[in-house]
């Protein structure tokens, strides 16, 4: 049961037999890819305790403030779990949320409707071809990232393989579709590659939506692909070939390709090298 972080911060004090339980900076890599939260999180509201103090899985009841003022409470499960359909900054704070989508009035007397959730119908753009099979997708979004695009150019400048591709055939349906998008795709090397940061409003491959990236890179997986994202913005490795950088530049792009190597083996990725 969640408790008030003065009582959980005394309870660990007692049962580690120090004064500081967790020092400063024990979890700042933990946090990292939270910048919004970072910003919402002040230790006066807090018993002087600093956020990098605090496990993010800890059952503990924080207090918290956007910036627009609003002050709720949260355990560091919730808060990090915020992030759903909302793209907006919004999305970090119960109270702007409702500000920004408030609830529909009903008439006095009048009786919450049970929500429904009907399922969602798949979509019959994909082509009837094998599991695995790429394809250009009628259905794919465009590239929104000038990072991702100047990725792919000088991704396709270094490896001769087949450009276009924007979709892979996949056994089960994801978001409508028995089909996935990944941002860069390998045909001859069988790999998909995804840039990830998280985004204006620290809100992209964060909560809810980390959990959508790793079952995406299981359904390729599954389909006979292998995944490797470039993680910046001091977002963790989802996988055991990401590569994480600051920026991505020459070093960030050669790391890369060694990834590929451990994936497929240099004598067969070197063969594809310009």
């Amino acid at each position: 049961m969640a408790e008030r972080v003065e009582a959980w911060w005394a309870r660990r004090q007692f049962s580690r037999g120090v004064d500081v339980p967790y020092p400063i900076g024990t979890y700042r890599e933990a946090w990292a890819p939270y910048p919004m939260l970072i910003r919402q999180y002040h230790p006066d509201l807090n018993a002087g305790i600093t956020l990098t103090q605090i496990p993010p899985a800890a059952d503990v009841l924080l207090l918290w403030q956007c910036e627009a003022g609003h002050k709720f409470v949260a355990t560091p499960a919730e808060q990090r779990s915020r992030p759903g359909a909302q793209r907006r900054r919004s999305a970090w704070c119960p109270d702007c949320l409702t500000l920004a989508k408030p609830a529909p009035v009903r008439p006095a007397g009048q009786a919450r409707p049970k929500p429904r959730k009907p399922a969602k119908p798949v979509c019959d753009k994909t082509p009837p071809i094998p599991v695995g099979e790429p394809f250009v997708s009628q259905c794919a979004p465009k590239p929104a990232s000038a990072v991702e695009a100047r990725l792919r150019t000088d991704l396709f400048a270094r490896l001769g393989v087949t450009p276009g591709f924007t979709a892979v055939r996949v056994a089960r349906p994801f978001f409508g579709h028995v089909e996935v998008w990944p941002d860069i795709l390998l045909p001859e090397l069988r790999i998909a590659v995804e840039y990830d940061s998280t985004g204006r409003f620290g809100l992209e491959h964060v909560g809810d939506r980390q959990d959508s990236d790793q079952r995406k890179d299981r359904l390729l997986r599954a389909a006979g692909w292998e995944v490797v994202r470039v993680r910046t913005g001091k977002l963790e490795a989802l996988g055991p070939y990401d590569v994480q950088v600051s920026t991505m530049g020459p070093r960030g792009l050669d790391r890369l390709i060694d990834a590929f190597r451990d994936i497929r083996g240099p004598l067969f990725v070197d063969a594809y090298l310009r």
